[in-house]
């Protein structure tokens, strides 16, 4: 596990991202984890804010993790970091098991949050760098395909978790077994990933080097001394809390969004919705990612930021009035969000060339970490304050998503300011060896 495994002569790099499909795919369960909010605020009275502690403190590790251990993961390489997030992303699971077994509401947190999330983080990274190698000329399909799993996962666990609480029951037992199951089995299919990876072969075409591209080259110290990274860690951010506002209470937000109306919305209709956002999340990473090769990143980032807002606007005035416009909007919004997260390594790619663009990715996703925690608490604080105050329905979401508008719009703004890296933040190629042959005393 300490070297990564290199490809045989003749390897196809289409057998790659297979591999990264099975990790993301795993962990992508994150973004069902709405589905487990009700029971467990029923099961260990909890109320909507609680219940949002362990998702948040998993994307917060998830961002930390991602930060602190890029460098480790382009040094180990993909075999190792993807070893690393099985065992951490099953071990949270097991440990949430115990504590829902235990009516013990810290052990989730602990396990789900904290030791889970070091696995989201690790795993998320695990293969980016090594996908955008095997594909040097088309960068952004090969982010869209590396993260596309990532909001896949959801398609899969929502469903599954749902008919799981069905069977078990949605008392604390019934949680527990469903926690173990997925621990279960997911350990089972991230370990076809871990087997099959492997790095290219090092020739001319996959060094990684300073000089080993042409064009920019920025260290990853260097990119946190430059105002794009910054810029561009307000874009993350804004993009990503504004789609996570919507996807980490999805069911119970379509739920209250038409409790009043003459056809509510059923528990497994809320669990359907969940499902098609992570379809639209996926759909976004590849299909939007995929056209920013052709239009350019800062566009791609303008069509997100600008209508996103839009259909922002659009839920906070009619979206209780028709299910198929709630649902249209909520799933372009998803789709960008999905979209921001598969573009953005192919737009540090652009700034800052591919010498350790894997542990300055890492770094960015500090911006995940904080968006993790202002989405959901953007969303679910004020429901619950508003619901404290005898509101009800739409009423519960209408300060939110304002505020959702306008931190799209900062990140607008953001984007627009993004110009390219000043020669000075660049790393100087290496000198080539005759000049340095010449340069030896005779």
């Amino acid at each position: 596990m300490s070297s990564p495994p290199v490809a045989p002569p003749g390897w196809s790099r289409w057998l790659v991202p297979p591999a990264a499909l099975s990790v993301h795919l795993s962990i992508g369960q994150a973004y069902a984890w709405s589905v487990f909010k009700p029971p467990l605020e029923s099961a260990l009275h909890l109320d909507g804010t609680q219940s949002a502690l362990p998702f948040q403190l998993a994307i917060v590790m998830l961002g930390l993790s991602a930060a602190f251990g890029g460098t480790l993961v382009e040094r180990n390489g993909p075999r190792w970091a993807m070893t690393v997030a099985l065992v951490c992303f099953s071990s949270g699971f097991l440990i949430s098991a115990l504590g829902a077994q235990t009516q013990q509401f810290w052990l989730i947190v602990l396990g789900y949050g904290f030791v889970g999330g070091i696995g989201l983080g690790i795993g998320y990274i695990s293969p980016v760098s090594t996908l955008m190698k095997w594909f040097p000329d088309r960068p952004g399909m090969a982010t869209g395909i590396a993260i596309m799993g990532f909001g896949g996962g959801a398609l899969i666990a929502s469903p599954w978790s749902a008919q799981m609480l069905e069977s078990f029951g949605t008392d604390h037992s019934g949680i527990a077994l469903a926690f173990l199951v997925h621990g279960l089995a997911y350990a089972v299919f991230m370990t076809l990933g871990v087997l099959l990876v492997r790095v290219p072969r090092p020739d001319g075409r996959t060094k990684s080097g300073p000089g080993a591209a042409g064009g920019v080259q920025v260290s990853a110290r260097g990119a946190l001394r430059t105002p794009q990274f910054w810029f561009l860690w307000v874009v993350l951010c804004t993009n990503v809390t504004a789609g996570i506002g919507i996807l980490e209470k999805a069911a119970p937000m379509i739920t209250d969004f038409f409790a009043d109306s003459s056809t509510p919305v059923s528990v497994s209709a809320a669990a359907g919705f969940v499902a098609l956002l992570s379809a639209a999340n996926m759909a976004g990473r590849i299909g939007w990612s995929s056209t920013s090769d052709l239009i350019g990143r800062k566009n791609i980032y303008r069509l997100y930021l600008g209508v996103g807002a839009l259909m922002y606007l659009v839920l906070a005035l009619f979206g209780d009035t028709s299910k198929p416009l709630f649902v249209l909007c909520a799933l372009v919004v998803l789709s960008f969000y999905g979209g921001g997260f598969a573009t953005v390594p192919a737009y540090l790619k652009d700034l800052f060339g591919t010498y350790q663009v894997g542990a300055i990715h890492g770094r960015l996703l500090t911006a995940w970490s904080t968006a993790g925690v202002l989405g959901p608490l953007i969303v679910n604080w004020i429901a619950d304050r508003q619901e404290d105050a005898g509101r009800h329905g739409p009423a519960l979401y209408g300060l939110s998503f304002s505020i959702m508008i306008g931190l799209l719009l900062v990140g607008f703004v953001a984007n627009e300011l993004i110009r390219p890296v000043h020669p000075r933040h660049h790393v100087p190629a290496p000198k080539e060896a005759p000049d340095a042959q010449r340069e030896q005393p005779a």
